[in-house]
């Protein structure tokens, strides 16, 4: 290539980097930027992760200690601070059971209720769900607890309905709920059938 060709080239590229150069540098940092946003959440992520599964060994050596003020206590620290991982609403399920074995059915229903409001995973609200209504029904507060099951998961839909059919039952709507359990049966045919047979000893106490 001859000088001029050459001079001509670079001139050519002075130009294009005059124009797009400036562009092209916030593009490129903005590109490794992201790279090591992404890279760093992941990181952090399971840095998250790693801390909540140790943390996890203390709620559970909380809730068989049996203690009231200590469950609550971990069970809200768990939640404040590794209240994204998966750890946080197992450990808010098993402080509710426990806090209800120890008769603080309002702490069982606050941590319950968080898995409902905070918790990440359909699963863990479905099943949140399903104990808080169980808890309803012992406060008569029957609307409420039909209210939580409104809107059943398919997964959890024999559950739910079986659940409809306590409180409906608790009501004294008995068409209601012996309708809401045949239609738990219905819908787990092929589940536990300790489970089926439960909702059936249910179904044949309200009779018709």
């Amino acid at each position: 290539m001859s000088y001029h060709h050459e001079q001509e080239t670079l001139d050519n590229l002075q130009a294009w980097w005059a124009k797009w150069g400036n562009a092209l540098t916030w593009l490129v940092l903005a590109a490794l930027l992201a790279g090591a946003a992404y890279n760093g959440w992941n990181w952090w992520q399971r840095r998250q992760a790693a801390q909540a599964a140790v943390f996890y060994d203390t709620v559970q050596q909380a809730v068989a200690s049996g203690d009231k003020a200590q469950i609550a206590r971990v069970a809200a620290d768990m939640e404040a601070r590794f209240g994204g991982t998966a750890y946080a609403p197992l450990s808010a399920l098993a402080a509710a059971k426990a806090l209800y074995a120890a008769a603080d059915v309002a702490g069982a229903k606050g941590q319950l209720q968080w898995v409902v409001d905070q918790a990440r995973g359909d699963a863990f609200k479905a099943v949140a769900r399903l104990r808080l209504a169980a808890l309803l029904i012992d406060e008569q507060a029957y609307d409420a607890g039909l209210k939580l099951l409104s809107e059943p998961p398919p997964a959890f839909s024999g559950l739910y309905a079986d659940r409809r059919g306590d409180l409906l039952a608790a009501q004294g709507k008995r068409d209601e709920a012996r309708a809401a359990y045949q239609t738990a049966l219905a819908a787990l045919e092929h589940g536990d059938s300790s489970v089926r047979q439960l909702i059936q000893f249910k179904l044949d106490a309200l009779g018709g």
